[in-house]
């Protein structure tokens, strides 16, 4: 291409001028390539498509609200009811698609709760150091030395059974492992020369943190995060299974397999479909946590070509 005076001049290439675009391209390009994170991808979104819409195409949404049909009971799957009926003459298959909806929820709001708790005090016992860092990460090894589900049914147990308190006794539960990370990752990013920089100019410490060092200590979180989504999702449903979760007549998973559970040698779908809906959903969750993890971590990355 032609220039000014004759010179030749390149054609311009935003993705090389702007080095995100070849970062979200190179993420594209290696979940694309990963079969396996494709098949996850594809199929949380078939989860979030169905949270959406169940509520609105669900062929008994009376059945999800608690309405109960006993002259109905224990039906096996049919072209009516696909998934069969329970106890209570309730169609399973839209119950199962309902609480769909409950399960990413719950996934969500305790991932973010932990998140609120444990990246914050993390980065600033990373950064400060000292006295400040001493509080904090003995707390956090106090919170460690507990399995997370035990810790779970100890708080929720403490707290009453209800939904509501599961999810916030999970995110006790899990808030520590995030505030580890973060703060392993603000004692490596402290030392480095734009945080030199930034002090050098008179930038404050509470804007380093929140400006510069939070940030960029957000990659392996993410990746952390995106693993821990699907194990979330399993741990409440074992509280709903020991009856301190979700509580009838809630659609929840893992309360209906508790239901389920008593009648499974003679109406063995009350159990098999919530539960397969709790293994397709950890399982498609955690491989996409894995795929996620080889595309953000630079040492598992290949050098391709375009």
């Amino acid at each position: 291409m032609k220039g000014i005076g004759g010179l030749t001049r390149r054609p311009r290439n935003v993705i090389s001028e702007y080095p995100q675009l070849r970062e979200l391209r190179y993420m594209l390009y290696a979940i694309k390539r990963n079969k396996l994170t494709m098949m996850g991808l594809i199929i949380l979104i078939g989860l979030i498509i169905i949270a959406i819409i169940s509520p609105y195409v669900v062929p008994y949404p009376e059945d999800v609200a608690g309405a109960t049909h006993p002259e109905n009971k224990f039906l096996p799957p049919s072209l009516e009811h696909p998934f069969g009926t329970d106890d209570l003459g309730r169609d399973i298959f839209s119950r199962v698609l309902c609480g769909t909806r409950i399960e990413l929820l719950i996934g969500v709001l305790v991932i973010a709760l932990a998140l609120a708790i444990g990246l914050p005090l993390g980065v600033i016992a990373g950064y400060v150091g000292g006295i400040v860092d001493e509080v904090i990460m003995r707390i956090t090894d106090m919170f460690l030395s507990f399995p997370p589900l035990l810790l779970a049914l100890a708080v929720s147990a403490s707290l009453g059974p209800s939904l509501t308190n599961a999810m916030i006794a999970i995110a006790i539960a899990w808030w520590p492992w995030y505030t580890r990370l973060a703060r392993g990752q603000a004692v490596s990013i402290r030392e480095r020369p734009f945080i030199e920089a930034a002090k050098a100019i008179g930038v404050g410490e509470i804007q380093i943190i929140f400006r510069h060092v939070l940030p960029n200590c957000l990659t392996p979180i993410i990746v952390q995060a995106s693993m821990d989504f699907g194990s979330v999702i399993l741990t409440a449903a074992s509280l709903s299974f020991l009856g301190l979760g979700a509580q009838p007549p809630q659609p929840e998973w893992g309360l209906m397999v508790n239901i389920g559970r008593i009648y499974f040698l003679t109406s063995w779908w009350c159990v098999t479909f919530p539960g397969l809906a709790i293994v397709l959903t950890v399982l498609a969750l955690n491989i996409l946590g894995d795929g996620i993890r080889d595309v953000l971590d630079p040492k598992s990355r290949r050098f391709w070509r375009r």
